[in-house]
């Protein structure tokens, strides 16, 4: 205890680096912590449930529950892109309010310190636990219930080729999903914490001019960032349209403007009414359009032509599959895709706008989530394999029926992720957080 400064220590637990993030973005992130984790432990234990599963002839109604209730309930891809599109929303938020050198040198360093050591350890838990029994009850696993989305995590051979995934993590800028550290990840989804980090220097970049440039001009030209960042099929354009959305919040008045409505006119050209003022269209109505509008591509997908699902991204100009080029291309990448970003874009116009949907969000349940999201991410996935699966195959072996075996598995989740989630939050997630910060202090001072 000898000179630990304890005020010190309280102040960097208590109020996280993102202090001046609107709580309902933390409790927006809190609901897709509800989502993450049913979708694994779905594809995992009842994959025809799962959206856009490889297995698309298990029970019916493992179907029709699929078809009715996933797009809007444990959507694999609405997911990913809203994770990178919230992260680009809540980025720039403390430079907005106090846009200083120091708070842009700050947020360089601690965000890297802040995700590294997290996942550093996670990847060391899932090397100490994914052993060749433990692969062997997953292989056995897989076969007998026919689980053709189950992946088969990569084991690693040794600790350098640990050190060098975690190091990829934070180096790879392109194929992100195609990386030891991912594939030996239970579920194979860690490489959303590099796109994440990735993504976050294009963040940067952009927030630092913002002071500097005239709202319309980052409204158009963001727009032609996103149009660009669309051809060439980057997570870019999920990226610059949420900072382009927290910029439009902090810096233009978005709620007030939005609750008057949207003006129809173009420069000179208005569209007037009676009494002479421009006729303005419900932000509502343009929010639920597009928000329905997504939907309803996705549940196209789902239930009338799934296997349409992967041709979108095709029109892109980045994958290439002459003279070997990205013949893998399915397999090794995850696209961002048109349907989610729309769904995104109408749910956060409706946020931006509605202090009642804000209100839903700021729920002490939600927040709670929200601020270990991390935390269940990174372990949720590795106790559902090591604990859940060996469960389940317990009790299928004592002649158990699949049903109540899956509802055992389910309890057993819960029951252990949710205590080592907190224990992981308070011993790893804080710790790292509060060290990043006085790492910042010690170079600066």
């Amino acid at each position: 205890m000898v000179g630990l400064d304890l005020k010190l220590l309280r102040k960097h637990i208590v109020t996280p680096p993102t202090k001046y993030e609107q709580e309902y973005l933390i409790g927006f992130r809190g609901l897709l912590v509800i989502q993450a984790f049913l979708w694994m432990f779905l594809q995992t234990f009842a994959p025809s449930t799962v959206y856009a599963s490889y297995d698309v002839g298990g029970p019916h109604a493992q179907v029709i529950v699929r078809k009715v209730f996933s797009v809007l309930f444990w959507n694999e891809y609405f997911l990913y892109g809203a994770f990178i599109f919230l992260s680009a929303r809540s980025i720039a938020i403390p430079y907005f309010r106090d846009p200083t050198p120091a708070v842009i040198a700050r947020s360089l360093l601690t965000r890297s310190l802040q995700l590294c050591i997290p996942v550093a350890i996670c990847l060391a838990i899932v090397k100490g636990s994914i052993t060749a029994n433990a692969l062997n009850t997953i292989k056995h696993f897989k076969y007998s219930t026919n689980n053709l989305s189950l992946p088969i995590p990569y084991q690693f051979p040794n600790a350098l080729s640990y050190w060098n995934s975690v190091f990829n993590l934070f180096w790879t800028t392109h194929g992100f999903r195609s990386q030891s550290g991912s594939y030996a990840f239970p579920t194979q989804t860690l490489w959303m914490i590099n796109a994440v980090y990735i993504q976050s220097y294009t963040v940067y970049m952009i927030m630092v001019i913002v002071p500097y440039t005239r709202p319309q001009w980052r409204v158009q030209f963001g727009i032609l960032f996103v149009i660009a960042a669309w051809w060439c099929n980057s997570w870019a354009w999920y990226t610059v349209s949420g900072v382009l959305v927290c910029d439009m919040v902090m810096h233009m008045d978005l709620k007030q403007n939005a609750l008057m409505g949207i003006p129809v006119q173009y420069r000179s050209l208005v569209w007037r009414s009676n009494d002479g003022k421009p006729r303005r269209i419900p932000t509502w109505f343009v929010g639920g359009l597009l928000l329905v509008g997504g939907l309803l591509m996705q549940y196209l997908w789902a239930a009338y032509r799934p296997d349409l699902f992967f041709s979108e991204w095709r029109i892109h100009s980045n994958p290439y599959t002459t003279g070997g080029l990205d013949e893998r291309y399915l397999l090794d990448h995850i696209s961002a895709r048109d349907d989610v970003y729309i769904t995104i874009l109408g749910i956060f116009i409706l946020l931006e706008t509605y202090d009642v949907l804000q209100r839903v969000l700021q729920n002490k349940f939600l927040l709670f989530l929200g601020r270990r999201a991390l935390s269940y991410f990174l372990l949720q996935s590795i106790f559902a394999y090591i604990v859940g699966i060996r469960v389940f195959e317990g009790l299928r072996s004592r002649h158990v029926p699949h049903d109540g075996a899956v509802m055992v598995a389910l309890i057993t989740c819960i029951a252990v992720t949710v205590p080592a989630a907190e224990l992981f939050h308070r011993l790893i997630v804080v710790p790292s957080r509060y060290l990043s910060h006085n790492f910042y202090e010690f170079i600066t001072s």
